[in-house]
């Protein structure tokens, strides 16, 4: 299951540089796209606000 990003985003970028296949996108709250997304969760590990958890 993709990783996902909730409101608790504050779109501060530390994320996108991070994730390796590139599957985030800017935004007011950042997406991350689930087909691309290789659920290694070096995104949920950078992020200072822990927006980012594994989908349901």
């Amino acid at each position: 299951m993709a990783y996902v990003i909730s409101e608790e985003c504050i779109a501060c970028g530390t994320c996108i540089d991070e994730c390796p296949v590139g599957a985030i996108s800017e935004g007011d709250i950042y997406s991350i796209d689930p087909e691309t997304c290789t659920e290694c969760g070096t995104c949920a590990d950078v992020c200072p606000t822990e927006a980012i958890h594994p989908g349901a």
